[in-house]
């Protein structure tokens, strides 16, 4: 069912509905290691994470998250404000990529104003063919995007390559 524009309809009427009710903004948390949905939090609707919650839910014992840590970005979708879409800053720092075997790769030591996470192109698939792979990268999710934002960083964009725009001034 993907791709038929249904969640789509179903967060605009969500925006109506809160609009009529008074509400200015809402929240919710996600994975950010599933890139379609940091795609449509952040370039559909504009919704911004303001928060990176290492292991947020603790244990889950669920077919899809089992055996990973529920780390999770705190998204805040402020429902009167339009936010063009954000693609690649010039003069950006890429410190997280997806290596040829799914692995993360990181750099570190670019001083720019920007930097480029990279997310894995598919987690799910991951964590079923190469769990160790899965684990790394949340554990370089968690350094690099969490360390960011922990550092005063602000999640401005995601680029269509699957990566997340940090703004590090």
């Amino acid at each position: 069912m993907a791709g038929r524009g249904i969640g789509y309809a179903l967060k605009a009427h969500q925006r109506w509905w809160c609009l009529e009710q008074g509400l200015e903004r809402v929240t919710w948390t996600f994975d950010p290691l599933v890139r379609r949905n940091a795609r449509f939090n952040l370039v559909k609707l504009g919704a911004r994470p303001e928060e990176y919650l290492p292991d947020f839910y603790g244990v889950m014992a669920d077919a899809i998250n089992e055996g990973d840590a529920s780390d999770r970005l705190l998204a805040v979708w402020h429902l009167q404000e339009h936010i063009e879409p954000n693609d690649e800053p010039r003069n950006a720092a890429i410190t997280l990529w997806e290596g040829p075997n799914g692995e993360p790769v990181r750099e570190t030591g670019d001083k720019s104003r920007f930097l480029l996470v990279g997310t894995p192109s598919d987690v799910e698939k991951l964590r079923r063919d190469n769990a160790y792979a899965a684990r790394a990268w949340r554990r370089a999710m968690r350094e690099t995007l969490g360390g960011a934002m922990a550092a005063g960083g602000h999640v401005v964009g995601f680029t269509t390559r699957g990566e997340y725009v940090v703004s590090i001034t």
